[in-house]
């Protein structure tokens, strides 16, 4: 470890957070990049020993080859909770840590949001009000329904948490089931298979592995209500596309928000963009005014672990993905 560590800091803008690092922490040498390309050289010149990094501009063309080649840092500080990007790595080499658990609030309040879009009808109230139609209506209240979260990370306990308020029967899924606060019941994944006819209210918030890439298939879309409403806020490929767009298309599922795609920006000319009760959203459940100081103040808290030899928080294992 570098006695006054190097760091390189690559946002879309890293003005704002090179003046924050400079106020909280002035030895450390720091330099910004503000694109993917030109990064090699960069970090060739530069030298980190710690890079702190979010895709700014998707994940094709992210720069993972010269952040994991030779001279790339000993630390990467994801900026954000997804790793997928970087996946694999070797842990001997570079240490990769993320910011897990900075917009689990936000991403529940858009989970429920979603949800209440669904049960209140608001397209059903809008349509009434520019037709200028007044009709009576009953509400369709979530107290009572089941909400199956697949995935208790920081962002699934959020939506727990939630759920719970709402007076819903949470269950979830993880890969080491144990009793967990606001939670009625806690399953192995490999149940999975038995929980999708259960649920009312399905959010999906695992990240993407060999084991999750298509875990929202044909099968399960068969298997759930055809009342349910599916949330994905877990990244792209973990719902099968295909799959979900000939669900959507039969009316398998009541209707659906999808806030990550594999590809994104989601191309114009994706079927999704046509499929009736679905929200189409820009991964932008997690974004909101001050998210990206927030996450850096996280990554301040752990360089300043790192100048003191203490074990760094939000280390990520690549085989789990968290």
């Amino acid at each position: 470890m570098a006695d006054t560590p190097r760091v390189l800091v690559h946002t879309r803008d890293p003005a704002p957070l090179l003046e924050r690092l400079e106020q909280a922490m002035p030895a450390v040498a720091a330099r910004g990049h503000d694109s993917y390309d030109g990064l090699g050289p960069v970090l060739a010149e530069f030298r980190p020993d710690v890079v702190y990094s979010i895709a700014f501009d998707g994940r094709a063309g992210y720069p993972r080859e010269a952040l994991l080649g030779e001279g790339g840092p000993r630390w990467i500080a994801v900026g954000g909770s997804g790793v997928d990007h970087l996946r694999p790595w070797q842990t001997d080499a570079v240490t990769v840590t993320n910011a897990a658990g900075v917009a689990a609030p936000m991403m529940a309040e858009y989970v429920l949001g979603c949800a209440l879009h669904f049960t209140l009808d608001v397209p059903g109230l809008q349509a009434d009000k520019a037709a200028h139609r007044w009709r009576e209506r009953t509400m369709t209240p979530l107290a009572g329904k089941t909400v199956l979260i697949v995935g208790l990370g920081q962002t699934g306990q959020a939506v727990a948490a939630r759920a719970r308020a709402f007076g819903m029967h949470v269950i979830g899924t993880r890969a080491r089931p144990a009793p967990m606060e606001n939670l009625d019941e806690v399953h192995a994944a490999a149940d999975l298979p038995g929980l999708w006819e259960r649920a009312d209210l399905i959010v999906v918030s695992v990240p993407l592995l060999d084991s999750t890439r298509g875990l929202v298939d044909e099968g399960a879309f068969t298997a759930m209500k055809d009342s349910a409403i599916l949330i994905d806020v877990s990244r792209g490929g973990v719902v099968d596309t295909d799959a979900f767009v000939e669900a959507m298309r039969r009316g398998a599922i009541a209707g659906a928000a999808r806030d990550v795609f594999e590809t994104e920006p989601l191309p114009p000319d994706s079927p999704v963009w046509e499929l009736e009760n679905v929200i189409v959203s820009p991964h932008c459940s997690a974004v909101y005014d001050g998210w990206n100081m927030a996450a850096f103040e996280m990554f301040m808290d752990n360089l300043e672990r790192w100048q003191r030899g203490a074990p760094l928080r939000n280390v990520v294992n690549p085989q789990r993905g968290y």
